[in-house]
């Protein structure tokens, strides 16, 4: 079970690298000039290997987790509400995943209408939602 668990970690870890950095990508995109076409491909270009790899890294962090709580039974039984509020948070999180490849989609087609500022504050909710895991996983405080 621990080597699950630290693959876990691991994979959980290289996932959020990439939900934490793909937004900072469209806070650049946002503030390209418009005759700056070289750098508006080299940024797409970044943000679309960087949401494949990241889409690849959250299968195997998504499934490990499940493997430790339907296998192992890690979070199950009574006094384990912290793990529902988990749960609650991971599927944010897979939510928040997706509309990272909607709002690369709207870029690709330059429908993209928000400001930088947006992406900017946009870019602060997976540090919010792993602060949240992290409290819930290791306080368990309920």
């Amino acid at each position: 079970m621990l080597w699950i668990k630290a693959f876990h970690i691991v994979f959980i870890a290289s996932w959020f690298a990439g939900l934490f950095y793909l937004p900072r990508i469209f806070v650049n995109l946002a503030m390209i000039e418009p005759a700056s076409q070289a750098e508006l491909d080299r940024l797409l270009l970044m943000a679309r290997k960087l949401y494949k790899f990241m889409t690849i890294l959250a299968v195997p962090a998504l499934g490990l987790g499940l493997w430790l709580w339907l296998v192992y039974g890690i979070g199950r039984g009574p006094g384990q509400g912290w793990m529902h509020a988990k749960l609650l948070i991971v599927l944010l999180l897979i939510g928040y995943h997706h509309g990272c490849g909607m709002i690369l989609r709207k870029f690709e087609s330059s429908r993209m209408q928000r400001s930088h500022v947006w992406f900017r504050w946009f870019n602060e909710v997976p540090v919010l939602l792993m602060l949240a895991v992290v409290v819930l996983v290791v306080v368990k405080p309920f």
